[in-house]
């Protein structure tokens, strides 16, 4: 029998108190819960029940779930609400099932959702579906927990056969159905949440996430390392805390290394003067609800997970305990490294530099402007500039040629524009495309372009960075977007990469995370898929002359 005790003030936002006492553990699970004083006692730790990320694409770190745990804890979040469609684009349900296999290997809380959308949508080549009748296998065999983030919100509003029929079996197995709509208002969001969709992530504005509480919906502030909602969402944890729970969505490795929900505590308490008990809600207590997790909150007879923390203002992490396990202690990991198998679905053969040359058909290009710390791009004409007979970036105007490869099969390259990346030389590329995760590049010279673009093919999936005519390549052997590494070395390795694309003159925060968006159809307002150009606001392709 494995029996200890902890002292200190405890946290109980279950009941709303925080008093001075003591947690018997007895096997992992609480026992007994002693109040000493109703008060606090200032130089004593306090004790809370974990932070929760309420979504996230654990492949957005670049790691397996057991290498994500390990970095994780260490900030003091103990459970995940994970949609695996990023994989599961890549590899169907059998990358779902992976991603379920190697977390199991570490004591960590992840909780997996059936991806909705995979592809996201019929404009782009994915490397799988997953039909309704895959939904409910996941469900039924694999018990996961939601239906993942409903990106076809068109075809929630049109009524599409398929996508109504994977709500519908979500709602007959009494699984929550995440949501992601964003810009959604009006009689359209009042319709897209009346068809049972329960939460969004995707809000950018204070406005339309009101909009969305009063249609019934529950708001996921969102602070990751491309979209950062927080600045403009955060007044909802002080007016409809019930309501509201704390996300990344997308955590690059070098700043979950940093920190992770623990940061928009402490930014909530100590910077914007909010009610810790309704903050530490929101972090921890209202996913666990929601999503009917099987997580302990500091009651006798739950589990214990907990952490404790030096303060309620800092909140600096000295312990995280999961199921009664000690998993880290003073900044430092104490969960051993899982094995790692690779698999992927990388097909493409290396490409020319005329692959990438395109014929000008029209005195005016359609360009994607992408915006810095946001998913959504905006759209603009701009004149071309032709060099023998070939559209080329225009680095003076900080236009610069971007494309999509199918990695998946041999084709020709998709080819667009973009404003914002600021390159002055070189190029960037990555199989981290969301959703499809082709390959996606942005650079000034076709030559650069077509050089990073077989850096990662090599690779067979990677991050690559040109400069100076050599290519350095972070490989990601699992499925094409994950390291089979240890996850602190990852962190290292990224932040290099990072450093060299911001050498190469882009100013964006973390522009290769705003890179893997720039394939992502399903926001608005132009993209580029690896068939074409596509306008999100209209749903269709449309034409890069005019």
């Amino acid at each position: 029998m494995n029996e200890y005790t902890l002292k200190g003030n405890l946290v109980d936002l279950v009941n709303g108190k925080i008093f001075f006492g003591s947690i018997l553990i007895r096997d992992g699970c609480i026992v007994k819960i002693t109040k000493q004083t109703d008060n606090t006692q200032p130089k004593s730790p306090y004790i809370l029940p974990g932070f929760i990320d309420a979504h996230i694409h654990i492949e957005s770190s670049m790691m397996v779930p057991s290498e994500f745990a390990r970095l994780a804890v260490t900030h003091g979040t103990i459970a995940t609400v994970s949609d695996p469609h990023e994989i599961a684009n890549v590899l169907g349900i059998d990358g779902v099932r992976y991603m379920i296999e190697n977390g199991k290997q570490v004591p960590f809380h992840f909780y997996f959702g059936a991806p909705s959308c995979v592809p996201a949508t019929s404009f782009e080549t994915a490397g799988a579906t997953l039909s309704p009748e895959d939904i409910r296998t996941l469900f039924e065999e694999d018990k996961l927990c939601y239906l993942s983030e409903m990106m076809n919100f068109p075809g929630v509003l049109h009524h599409d056969h398929e996508v109504m029929e994977k709500i519908r079996i979500a709602k007959e197995l009494g699984k929550p159905i995440d949501g992601h709509a964003p810009g959604l208002k009006g009689k359209q969001a009042e319709e897209y949440a009346r068809a049972g969709i329960s939460t969004d992530h995707e809000c950018f504005t204070l406005e339309e996430a009101q909009h969305k509480i009063q249609c019934g919906m529950k708001i996921l502030i969102r602070e990751g390392s491309a979209a950062k909602n927080y600045e403009a969402l955060h007044s909802l944890i002080g007016t409809a805390p019930d309501k509201v729970m704390l996300c990344s969505d997308d955590k690059h490795p070098n700043e979950l290394v940093m920190g992770h929900i623990d940061q928009l505590v402490r930014r909530s308490v100590a910077e914007k003067g909010y009610d810790v008990i309704q903050v530490l809600r929101c972090a921890c207590y209202n996913p666990v609800k929601h999503y009917g997790l099987e997580i302990g909150l500091l009651q006798e007879g739950d589990p214990a997970d907990c952490i404790v923390v030096n303060n309620l203002q800092e909140f600096t992490v000295k312990q995280t305990y999961i199921r009664g396990s000690l998993v880290a202690e003073n900044g430092k990991s104490l969960i051993s490294r899982a094995s790692v198998k690779k698999v992927n679905h990388f097909e493409t053969h290396p490409k020319s530099p005329s692959d990438f040359a395109i014929i000008p058909e029209g005195k005016k290009i359609q360009v994607i402007e992408a915006l810095d710390g946001q998913l959504i791009t905006n759209s603009f004409e701009a004149k071309p500039k032709v060099e023998s007979n070939n559209v080329v970036s225009d680095i003076e105007q900080d236009i610069l040629k971007i494309t999509v490869v199918n990695r998946y099969e041999d084709a020709p390259p998709a080819i667009g524009f973009i404003k914002n990346f600021g390159l002055r030389e070189g190029a960037i590329a990555s199989s981290i495309a969301h959703d499809s995760h082709n390959i996606v590049a942005v650079g000034v010279t076709d030559k650069d372009i077509c050089q990073a673009v077989n850096g990662i093919i090599s690779a067979k999936g990677g991050i690559a960075v040109v400069k100076n005519g050599k290519a350095n390549v972070l490989s990601l052997p699992v499925a094409g977007i994950m390291s089979n590494s240890d996850g602190y070395l990852i962190a290292e390795q990224y932040a290099l990469m990072d450093k060299q694309a911001k050498e190469l003159g882009t100013a964006l925060q973390a522009p290769f995370m705003t890179l893997s968006f720039m394939a992502l159809l399903v926001i608005p307002s132009l993209k580029l898929s690896d068939k074409g150009l596509f306008d999100g606001t209209s749903f269709q392709f449309c034409q890069l002359f005019g």
